[in-house]
């Protein structure tokens, strides 16, 4: 089975969640760690795994300091939505208020639902998988350590194949 099977734990339905992490202000690492700490303390998930950190240029127009990145796989029995706004609930414990925000700004915490099982859904707050996942190595990178041979809902490739194609990108 694949890593984004649907698993049966007890009467709730299970599915694996994989999130983008990254911080570019103030204490980077500890920003990442909190973050994946206050992500395992969710209710109805457990934190399946964890990526290295990874250093990596912002994107976007505006000028800014580099990114600490990183990925985590999530088992949850959480809905889509019901995830999504917990992760934006850690953003704003954290300091991160989207709606003042610029964006591609630096950000204390940045924390993306990347994918949710096999779903492909498109909606005003959530879209699955994220739109732009396979074209950033900052999220590839790190999420290829932990789910290489996820298949992207939609895209039908593996995360680990669309790495290989963005290799060319600069992650220190």
């Amino acid at each position: 089975m694949t890593a984004s099977r649907a698993l049966q734990l007890g009467k709730a339905e299970c599915e694996r969640a994989c999130v983008g992490i990254g911080s570019n202000l103030g204490d980077r690492l500890a920003a990442i760690e909190r973050a994946v700490s206050a992500m395992a303390s969710l209710p109805s998930t457990r934190l399946l795994a964890c990526s290295s950190i990874h250093e990596t240029d912002p994107m976007g127009p505006i000028l800014q300091g580099a990114f600490l990145n990183s990925a985590v796989v999530l088992e949850t029995s959480l809905a889509p939505l019901d995830l999504l706004d917990s992760l934006l609930s850690i953003e704003r414990s954290m300091g991160r208020d989207r709606a003042a925000a610029v964006r591609w700004g630096p950000r204390v915490i940045d924390l993306d639902l990347l994918l949710f099982g096999s779903r492909v859904e498109t909606g005003p707050r959530l879209t699955l998988p994220h739109p732009r996942l396979h074209e950033r190595s900052f999220v590839l990178e790190p999420l290829a350590e932990i789910a290489p041979n996820a298949v992207v809902p939609g895209i039908g490739r593996r995360i680990l194949d669309l790495r290989d194609a963005l290799r060319g990108t600069v992650v220190r």
